[in-house]
């Protein structure tokens, strides 16, 4: 990685809709049902989107790698982690 991509890289603060244009289908679906229901666990993304466990946390990723999705740790069971779609419109 270049020195301008790191730079870029480190004052993306969100993501866009057009960073995930480019993304698998996978990935496309989970922000989209990510935007109608505000935060979600990766089992509830799983069961809403019908995908396997693998392929969410795969979409989970790509997502993350383009800052478009917040996650934080749920108070109410600390293994599991709150996802939730961050992107500037």
């Amino acid at each position: 990685m270049s020195a301008s991509e790191s730079l870029r890289q480190e004052t993306k603060s969100r993501g866009t809709w057009d960073d995930v244009r480019d993304l698998p289908p996978s990935a496309k679906l989970v922000a989209k049902v990510l935007e109608y229901n505000e935060t979600m666990t990766q089992q509830e993304i799983a069961e809403e989107t019908l995908l396997p466990a693998r392929t969410v946390r795969y979409a989970l990723n790509r997502l993350d790698e383009e800052n478009v999705i917040d996650s934080r740790f749920s108070f109410s069971d600390a293994r599991k982690r709150l996802y939730s779609l961050e992107i500037d419109e």
